[in-house]
């Protein structure tokens, strides 16, 4: 009988450490919330709707209004994601998020291709300007 309860115990034991351990490696969504020469949120979440919002809320508390903070990216899974910064000749500058590369080589490789000088004639700079995680870990290119 106390073997049986000790069987028992043990396999409860490991039925909720492997829910934990599931719920820790759930795949993420990242969401960016935008204002044009103001300020930028970026946050990770269980999906695109919360990521979304949260980067919104960060927008807006790093000095952009509500108005301004606009919905510019957003993956599920999340990924790595590359940040490009491009300048043009002239005319004001602009912020490119791309999302949900399987690896830091592939966000970076996206970065290249979205500055394609073929492509992008009339640019003066452009490049990777920052790099995220899955966590939402910031790093530099």
């Amino acid at each position: 009988m106390l073997a049986r309860w000790m069987i028992s115990l043990c396999a409860f034991l490991l039925l909720i450490s492997g829910e934990s351990n599931a719920a820790e490696n759930r795949r993420k969504a990242i969401a960016f919330s935008y204002a044009p020469e103001m300020s930028m949120g970026q946050c990770v979440g269980r999906d695109v709707a919360s990521a979304m919002a949260c980067a919104k809320k960060k927008c807006i508390a790093e000095g952009g209004t509500k108005e301004d903070c606009l919905d510019v990216a957003a993956c599920y899974p999340a990924n790595w994601t590359v940040v490009v910064a491009i300048q043009p000749s002239d005319g004001p500058s602009w912020t490119e998020f791309h999302c949900g590369w399987a690896s830091r080589e592939l966000a970076l490789k996206a970065a290249e291709a979205a500055c394609d000088p073929d492509l992008r004639r009339d640019v003066m700079e452009c490049g990777a300007a920052l790099l995220y995680d899955e966590n939402g870990r910031e790093y530099e290119p």
